[in-house]
């Protein structure tokens, strides 16, 4: 059947541009998506009301983790030495491709959907404010569809879904690689959340960075009594971020560096004798990025020598530059054109304006123009000094990122105006497009070797002329995932009575007693 279908595809289209999956194969994939839209809507709701955040994604993992042994997939829990991180691998022979998408949520951005003004659901709470909620989620139905076609049409192949735990501290992708996650993947399809359908070749717009945090220890005293006696921990904090602070003058442009304090004592009346303080250096490549390092661990040393104190530091997070694979990247750009964007609804659109007029913002219509090819031949102006440690395994095995129209145009991400439209229809119909691009690239993957040879070949040969990956991860280095812990166990309860009930509910919106259509009517006019 496969090689019919195959030939049929090479007679219909003399000298295509990339080697594709036949027609008939896509289309069948793309109905399995179209006939999974409500469980995927469903999964897309379920995870925006669990709202968890880096490393503390316990509910989420277990749930989408149930969904694939439910659907045929091996599940190994606890990768990387990660409690919440997994993968689920279907399949034998062939090629193995990857899927994944991140799950965190972000501290503090807790927000009813569907609502377009700040309303948190819990005050205080996490949230997801930018809209990682539905990308594993429109990944896992990507990778269901395209095994129901694999197995009518006898293809060999095997998948393996994975999610990105803690992103939003660019935490845990560094450590895949290191464990070997990726050792016997041939390619990887990577998906995030956008307001436009895209994909993109070549050197990204996101910048490569580090986190760290340092840590110093002194000695107390009383305040007041015998201040003499006491070594600040505080004081060297104070005194590393000023020498920092003075070192920005002499960095690059293109340097992004910024901290928080995390630990300055317990009372004012207590020298204290443990501060610390959370670091992100940034820069457009990793060489640059262990210079600022190795400048902040000298300032680090010397705020400790001047105070008398002692200093630690521990790497939290680290991303790679970000790099899409031309040829995979063709193919899916292709997809996405066969795909096409959503047919937005009225009530789409004015609920979109509704979140921009309530946020103060400029009125921009949902995605309808595209889809989008960037590359360094069409480059994306919209540049981003942020990170995304998907870079860690773009420099590992060929990517590419398939970005989705699951969100509304003009929001600020990392802001609760990000989470009022990613339980609506917006989110689900973003991701029915997303998911079909995805499983037709998972098809082309699988039944077009010189696509997947194709894929590698560029990589070796253009990417790496570029760079080389030389993570600053050093061997003592370990995940952080202590980090939310406390937060968690204090919201968790306050949370979990808004958890979703699909089996009561039809959609997360209804759960809340929201009109999603009354919801966009101010913006009617």
């Amino acid at each position: 059947m496969i090689r019919k279908l195959l030939a049929a595809s090479l007679l219909a289209s003399a000298a295509p541009a990339f080697a594709a999956a036949p027609a008939p194969l896509k289309d069948a994939a793309a109905a399995a998506v179209d006939a999974r839209a409500g469980e995927l809507a469903n999964m897309i709701d379920s995870v925006f009301s669990f709202a968890e955040p880096g490393f503390q994604e316990v509910r989420t993992s277990a749930y989408l983790t149930g969904i694939l042994e439910k659907n045929g997939f091996t599940v190994t829990r606890g990768v990387a030495g990660i409690p919440t991180a997994f993968t689920a691998t279907w399949g034998s022979g062939g090629p193995m491709i990857a899927l994944g998408s991140d799950i965190d949520g972000l501290l503090g951005l807790s927000q009813t959907p569907g609502v377009p003004g700040a309303k948190p659901l819990v005050a205080g709470a996490p949230g997801h404010g930018e809209g990682h909620n539905s990308g594993m989620p429109m990944m896992i139905v990507a990778a269901i569809a395209a095994k129901q076609v694999m197995e009518k049409n006898g293809i060999k192949g095997r998948i393996m879904l994975w999610p990105g735990v803690a992103e939003e501290l660019v935490a845990t992708k560094a450590y895949y690689v290191r464990a070997g996650m990726f050792k016997d993947v041939d390619a990887n399809l990577f998906a995030h959340v956008g307001d436009s359908l895209e994909t993109t070749w070549g050197p990204m717009a996101y910048t490569a960075s580090l986190s760290v945090e340092y840590t110093f220890a002194g000695l107390t005293a009383h305040a007041a009594g015998n201040p003499w006696d006491g070594k600040s921990a505080l004081d060297a904090v104070e005194l590393m971020n000023d020498g920092w602070n003075m070192k920005r003058e002499h960095l690059p442009v293109t340097q992004r560096s910024h901290y928080v304090i995390t630990g300055g004592g317990n009372q004012p009346n207590i020298v204290p004798d443990k501060a610390s303080v959370w670091y992100y250096f940034r820069d457009t490549q990793l060489p640059a990025v262990k210079a600022m390092y190795d400048a902040g661990n000298r300032i680090a040393a010397g705020a400790a020598m001047m105070t008398e104190t002692s200093v630690t530091r521990r790497v939290l997070g680290h991303a790679a530059t970000n790099y899409g694979n031309k040829p995979i990247a063709e193919a899916a750009f292709a997809n996405m054109k066969s795909v096409g964007l959503p047919q937005w609804s009225a009530a789409d659109q004015n609920f979109a304006r509704a979140v921009l007029s309530g946020f103060g913002r400029k009125d921009k219509p949902l995605a309808s123009d595209g889809p989008k090819l960037w590359s360094p031949e069409n480059p994306n102006s919209d540049r981003n000094g942020g990170s995304d440690d998907i870079g860690d395994i773009m420099w590992t095995v060929p990517t590419i990122t398939i970005v989705y129209p699951s969100n509304v145009p003009g929001i600020s991400y990392h802001n609760i105006m990000a989470a009022t439209a990613m339980a609506t229809p917006i989110a689900h119909k973003g991701a029915v497009v997303g998911a079909k691009v995805a499983a037709m690239t998972l098809l082309d993957l699988m039944t077009t070797p010189e696509l997947v040879a194709g894929a590698k070949a560029w990589q070796q040969q253009v990417q790496f002329k570029t760079e080389r990956y030389a993570p600053l991860l050093g061997p003592e280095d370990q995940p952080a995932t202590h980090l939310n812990a406390d937060l968690m166990a204090k919201m968790r309860p306050q949370m979990e009575k808004y958890y979703f009930d699909s089996k009561k509910y039809k959609s997360y919106l209804e759960q809340l007693g929201i009109d999603y259509e009354k919801a966009g009517s101010a913006a009617k006019n």
